[in-house]
């Protein structure tokens, strides 16, 4: 499984030639569009149409199947929303021995009911840019604490893309969390027996 990051909450997962695109919003934030044909495209909030071709669009709660991957959409509440509101959706993947956590722009609580419903989580993604436009690293500390994923990847801070409000920058982030990298990869591939008990983060460069 090879993991790339593209700015933002973008994310591509490629498993078995199963291309996965998390949040290919890009082209609102003055990036490129990476979705392709035959790919499979998740959106945790609002979003733009997209591409002709996309094998599946996923962007509300469910369960889903196809192509060797199974996808658990679990409601939310954004991190804009008001008290009751749950207009944001997690997604957890799973692929093969995987399962990836996709938590997007959520407020940072979460209940015992999505706790269960997300179960082990391996591998994951939570931005941290702040300035309430996303979670900051105190909100994000606070969600990892409570899922207790065995790798964290850090999503959405100062990555050169036009964000309507500025994002921090991924040092000062990384010192707010207190967590230090295990390493900076270009292109994350995720391996049999490479995941410990202890919660590690790994920084993904912007491809």
């Amino acid at each position: 499984m090879d993991i790339q990051s593209f700015g933002a909450n973008c994310i591509l997962v490629n498993y078995k030639g199963t291309r996965l695109v998390v949040d290919d919003n890009l082209a609102d934030l003055g990036g490129k569009s990476v979705l392709k044909p035959g790919d499979i495209a998740l959106y945790t909030g609002e979003h733009g149409d997209a591409p002709d071709g996309t094998k599946l669009v996923v962007d509300q709660p469910g369960e889903y199947e196809v192509s060797d991957v199974s996808i658990v959409g679990v409601a939310a509440r954004a991190h804009t929303d008001e008290s009751g509101k749950q207009t944001a959706t997690m997604y957890k993947v799973m692929a093969g021995e995987f399962s990836l956590l996709f938590t997007g722009h959520i407020y940072p609580e979460i209940t015992d009911r999505q706790l269960e419903a997300l179960g082990i989580v391996d591998v994951m993604f939570v931005p941290v840019g702040g300035n309430g436009y996303t979670l900051d690293p105190v909100g994000a500390l606070k969600l990892i604490k409570e899922v207790e994923p065995k790798l964290v990847i850090p999503t959405h801070y100062n990555d050169g893309l036009k964000y309507p409000v500025p994002q921090q920058k991924l040092e000062l982030a990384l010192k707010e969390l207190g967590m230090e990298p295990r390493e900076t990869v270009a292109k994350f591939k995720l391996k049999t027996g490479e995941l410990s008990d202890v919660t590690q983060l790994v920084v993904l460069e912007k491809s």
